[in-house]
């Protein structure tokens, strides 16, 4: 699977090229366009995203997100899992697992499902941004506070610490109002530029 951007970091398109028979998964109203051949599969739930896989020749897939901003590909080496904002993902081929129930993300947020999902695996996992993306690089024992409706990605090699801005006010794990992400690096935070709604 190789991925190739246009149209960034505003209205950006995620143009995906599939070998022969390989797949990825991705949501169908998602989809731009594709090149004849490629064929679409549903994934178990009638809601939820689809397989799409290329014919003998190999095929291509385009990718928009539902809202305006960045497409980004982060590319896994198998060596190190990313804990991604739950909606972030446009597209993931099969040798990307998406790990749950995630330990870390257990005691993160308790018995209750976060805002976060947490994927290993090798290849190149889409990401789709409000804005562009923009990364905060730590050095080891570096710590930053990052407000959660800003977070895209992160490394397993971070620290990461959940709490409430002002525990006189609503918050939610599932969403992250109300709460502050305490960072410690080393490692590379992408945020988007512009809060999930």
């Amino acid at each position: 699977m190789h991925v190739r951007t246009r149209h960034t970091p505003a209205f950006g398109v995620a143009r995906v090229t599939l070998t022969s028979g390989e797949a990825v998964e991705a949501s169908a109203d998602t989809v731009l366009a594709h090149s004849f051949g490629v064929t679409r599969s549903k994934k178990g739930k009638s809601s939820g995203p689809a397989i799409f896989t290329a014919p003998a020749q190999g095929g291509w897939i385009d990718l928009a997100p539902r809202q305006p901003g960045d497409v980004y590909p982060l590319e896994l080496s198998g060596q190190l899992g990313w804990s991604v904002a739950s909606d972030a993902v446009l597209a993931r081929p099969a040798t990307v697992r998406h790990d749950h129930p995630w330990p870390a993300h257990q005691s993160l947020f308790g018995g209750d499902s976060g805002f976060l999902k947490h994927f290993s695996g090798v290849g190149s996992l889409v990401f789709a941004s409000r804005g562009p993306v923009d990364a905060l690089t730590l050095k080891a024992g570096e710590v930053v506070t990052v407000n959660p409706l800003f977070v895209l990605a992160f490394p397993d090699t971070v620290q990461v610490r959940l709490r409430a801005l002002d525990p006189a006010e609503p918050q939610s794990v599932r969403t992250g109002e109300g709460l502050a992400l305490d960072v410690a690096g080393p490692g590379t935070v992408l945020v988007q530029t512009r809060a999930r709604p």
